[in-house]
């Protein structure tokens, strides 16, 4: 297995920043280290393929990186082959994932992102595909892909968006904690809860939480704890 190269993000807006703007030197970091010129953009969460691909285009354009769409190419899978870096975006990841499947893209990516090492960034819901399953997303299930496992580039699950409970509200209902543990009890898996702004890189063997904020990890035996910034994951790697 080639040095797995990720950047695995909670969200693409963070408020008081413009689009992808508060992950900057994040992405820039990845894309100079691996000499990335052109991002190949998996814009198949959106239903507007065209003004998805345009939005990532006229966001990160101006930083000096060309982006092409997966879904101008003619032959997919040879894209793929050729990609100096794969961006896979938010929406819904159940349509996403559905579309991944459809299309028989699963392998192809997993392939370069793991035996070639290319390089992968997710967002939302291109970060939920990235991990083992999609069971931990936040959206509707809109689409029903065959099946919820995912891409599995880490051997953990990730809750994007992550927002715990206002003390203070009034709300009795059942809580994103409440959701995310009775996954864990049901799968014996640790799910990393992301919020706004932080991401997770992963380089070969290490992998570190990026962002302002800490992070909430739901632990495999139920418990949890907060991790802060630039905390070492590489703890969650192992469990392959």
């Amino acid at each position: 297995m080639s040095a797995r190269n990720l950047l695995l993000l909670s969200s693409s807006r963070v408020h008081g920043h413009g689009y992808l703007e508060h992950a900057r030197a994040q992405l820039e970091d990845l894309f100079k280290a691996c000499h990335v010129k052109t991002v190949l953009f998996v814009p198949y969460a959106l239903r507007d393929h065209d003004k998805y691909t345009a939005l990532v285009r006229d966001a990160i354009a101006p930083w000096g990186y060309a982006v092409e769409g997966l879904h101008t190419k003619d032959d997919r899978g040879q894209a793929l082959r050729d990609a100096q870096a794969i961006f896979v975006g938010g929406g819904n990841t159940f349509v996403l994932l559905r579309t991944l499947y459809q299309l028989q893209l699963l392998e192809p990516i997993r392939e370069q992102v793991l035996q070639r090492g290319v390089p992968y960034v997710g967002s939302s819901a291109g970060t939920n595909v990235a991990t083992r399953s999609i069971h931990t997303t936040n959206d509707m299930p809109v689409a029903h892909p065959p099946s919820f496992e995912a891409l599995a580039l880490v051997p953990f699950n990730i809750n994007p968006h992550y927002l715990e409970t206002d003390p203070n509200s009034e709300h009795k209902g059942e809580t994103r904690d409440e959701r995310i543990s009775e996954f864990v009890a049901y799968h014996s898996r640790p799910v990393l809860g992301l919020r706004e702004g932080t991401s997770v890189r992963v380089e070969g063997s290490k992998a570190t939480l990026l962002g302002s904020r800490s992070a909430k990890l739901f632990q495999s035996d139920g418990g949890s704890r907060e991790l802060q910034p630039l905390a070492d994951l590489s703890f969650l790697l192992s469990q392959e």
